[in-house]
């Protein structure tokens, strides 16, 4: 039976795919990573799927992030290995990687306070909260674990 959580009621909820908002894989917030400069986390996670091929290539050189998720998705391209086990570490290097490296997305970050962050995707159960709200929310997760570790790295800086 579908219950409505309360708890989503104020949280800052935003969806993967608007790039518009700070918090969406989809926004242009170029960072660099693996010595290769990206222009999205959906550009640098959908590449990863392909590591080490021309493939993988065509995706990181994709004009948008929306064009990126879709060469990444397509059902006939082999993927990794061992992508479903790197998946969280991936989209976590990449979002640590654009907070640290771009100070209006590490501001707004931490100005959303001790708020709850969900991705609110209708479709997503594993990085959103799905249409029943019962998803594990692990891009909203990252997003709370960034947070933390950009409070803990600015109360060291004010300790020393």
């Amino acid at each position: 039976m579908f219950a409505h959580n309360t708890e989503f009621e104020h949280a800052i909820a935003f969806s993967r795919f608007d790039a518009a908002h700070f918090l969406s894989t989809h926004a242009q917030s170029s960072f660099e990573l693996e010595g290769q400069c990206w222009t999205s986390a959906e550009h640098y996670y959908q590449t990863m799927k392909y590591v080490n091929t021309a493939y993988a290539q065509r995706i990181a050189a994709a004009p948008s992030a929306q064009e990126a998720y879709r060469l990444g998705n397509v059902w006939w391209r082999r993927k990794r290995a061992d992508f479903k086990t790197v998946r969280k570490t991936l989209m976590t290097r990449a979002i640590y990687s654009i907070a640290i490296q771009n100070n209006d997305v590490a501001s707004a970050l931490l100005e959303t306070g001790d708020q709850l962050i969900i991705e609110n995707s209708a479709y997503q159960h594993f990085w959103g909260i799905g249409r029943d709200q019962r998803g594990e929310n692990q891009l909203g997760n990252i997003w709370m674990d960034v947070r933390q570790k950009l409070r803990e790295k600015s109360q060291q800086a004010q300790g020393e």
